[in-house]
């Protein structure tokens, strides 16, 4: 049983004696009480499934290397995908934490655009969609639930903003109009699938067994002691892999002063981690996109064809369903070019069809 609270300096003699190939060092998680580390967690199985069973089906798992249709090493945090790292306190809401970071993360790959300003609730991903299905910060939750909520939508943060502890879903009151939503969503058991989704698609979600010594991680290949015992199931974002060194690259939600700024590296085939991850399958492009300045401008007189490129999106086209409808923002585009000022569009699967200045 590990003490409270974590003796540091055991874990780094037993780092040392099994040969391991990670450091440890005190850090704020350390310092706490056994019940406080533990709930920085919040992962916990379905019915029919524990943490035991997919770290057995995680230890057999093949890993092909350097295998065709994916690189042999990739991290996403280098394209520019992986937003900030995030801090989830004293809450088991991992799983929100999770999953929006993969969002995120998708958010910017389908607009071609590392620096896309996105930063979505995880407070409704949790107190909303989470206290529906009766997740708690006490009880936790899965990566299941929390994509489907993601399939509805789920607003930016400034609409709800995150605080740890339970409470009641709180939107703003132009929720309705601040959403993004994915298409879907695919769980993934296949390593090579795995690789293929992250270094294509962007980042994926993923839930591994946490033994206690894992909170003093500093830096290098984690691989856990497991004398020191579970601490219980947590969700983390994959960002990328390295098949030389065999090792996944995960983004926290402890905050950027726990392990390599918040980041971690973990060994294949160890706590889980491979046994199942989940990936987004794509960005639903309908809704508001707000401060966008019109960076570009192509028309043709045939069809009425005519296309805006917006400085966080890219180029959309805009809807010919009425043509009164198209010929005003089509005026209204060409003002804003030539004022060189923001506007507000209303996306439909990619296509303005309202303008606001």
């Amino acid at each position: 049983m590990a003490e409270s609270p974590l003796n540091v300096a055991a874990i780094t003699s037993r780092v040392h004696v099994l040969g391991l190939k990670w450091l440890a060092k005190d850090n704020e998680l350390t310092a706490l009480a056994e019940p406080e580390r533990h709930i920085r967690l919040g992962a916990t199985p379905p019915a029919g499934k524990t943490l035991a069973e997919r770290e057995a089906a995680a230890a057999v798992q093949a890993h092909a290397l350097a295998a065709a249709g994916y690189p042999a090493a990739y991290d996403a945090r280098t394209k520019g995908w992986v937003t900030p790292v995030e801090d989830q306190g004293g809450c088991g809401s991992c799983v929100a934490f999770g999953t929006t970071a993969a969002v995120e993360s998708a958010v910017r790959v389908a607009n071609n655009n590392p620096n896309l300003a996105v930063d979505l609730s995880e407070a409704q991903v949790f107190y909303c969609y989470g206290k529906a299905a009766g997740a708690t910060c006490g009880t936790g939750w899965w990566p299941d639930g929390a994509l489907n909520g993601f399939k509805t939508g789920v607003v930016d943060a400034a609409c709800f903003p995150y605080t740890a502890g339970d409470q009641n879903c709180n939107l703003c009151g132009n929720w309705k109009d601040r959403l993004t939503a994915i298409t879907g969503w695919t769980a993934i058991t296949n390593t090579s699938a795995m690789k293929t989704q992250i270094s294509s698609k962007g980042p994926v979600s993923a839930c591994f067994t946490v033994y206690n010594d894992f909170f003093a991680y500093s830096t290098g290949i984690y691989s856990p002691d497991v004398q020191s015992g579970v601490a219980g199931g947590h969700c983390v974002c994959v960002v990328g892999y390295n098949d030389a060194e065999k090792y996944w690259i995960c983004k926290n939600s402890w905050g950027a002063n726990w392990g390599e700024s918040g980041f971690f590296c973990i060994a294949y085939n160890v706590c889980g981690i491979d046994s199942e991850m989940w990936g987004i399958n794509g960005i639903v492009d309908t809704g508001w996109r707000n401060n966008q300045v019109i960076r570009g401008l192509w028309a043709i007189d045939q069809d009425f064809n005519a296309w805006a490129y917006l400085s966080d999106y890219g180029w959309k086209k805009l809807s010919n369903n009425s043509d009164n409808i198209f010929y005003d923002m089509l005026t209204q585009v060409m003002a804003a070019k030539a004022a060189g000022h923001a506007v507000s569009v209303h996306l439909t699967n990619g296509v303005i069809d309202q303008i606001y200045s």
